[in-house]
């Protein structure tokens, strides 16, 4: 008896429960971030827990984790079983911590952002974001950063 949890999925099947397009899915598979097994008949078939892999990754991509960072975490996952609720949580402990340094660079970047609009001082010479102290004027006139 075939348990529901070896159940091997088409990549519409995959596609369908998901929401993601068939190409996207068959592109996961060719970097290696979903696995998929040949059928005799040369069909791609999923195990049902790429269902969760791929809906990880669109998550991913929402927050800004490139695919190369997701490719290393599931690196981490089991392939020879489902992964289990211990191995998602490790997942997660480490995309909270990559979450975190996002969100405080974002509150950097507002907080120079807000500072930078409201300055009002239309100069690079005197510009604290881009040009801090005038560090580029030392260097004299003309573009320094081209």
């Amino acid at each position: 008896m075939i348990r529901k949890s070896d159940e091997l999925l088409s990549i519409g099947e995959v596609s369908a429960r998901t929401g993601v397009a068939v190409s996207a899915v068959r592109y996961y598979e060719t970097l290696g971030l979903v696995p998929a097994v040949r059928t005799a008949g040369n069909m791609r078939k999923f195990p049902r827990h790429a269902i969760r892999r791929v809906t990880l990754i669109q998550l991913a991509v929402r927050f800004g984790i490139p695919l190369s960072e997701v490719g290393e975490v599931f690196a981490s996952l089991p392939e020879g079983r489902t992964p289990n609720k211990k191995d998602w949580a490790k997942i997660s402990t480490a995309w909270n911590q990559r979450l975190e340094d996002r969100k405080q660079a974002i509150a950097r970047l507002q907080e120079e952002l807000t500072g930078c609009i409201g300055c009002g001082c239309l100069s690079l010479q005197t510009c604290n974001l881009l040009n801090p102290g005038d560090e580029l004027g030392l260097g004299g006139q003309g573009a320094r950063r081209i």
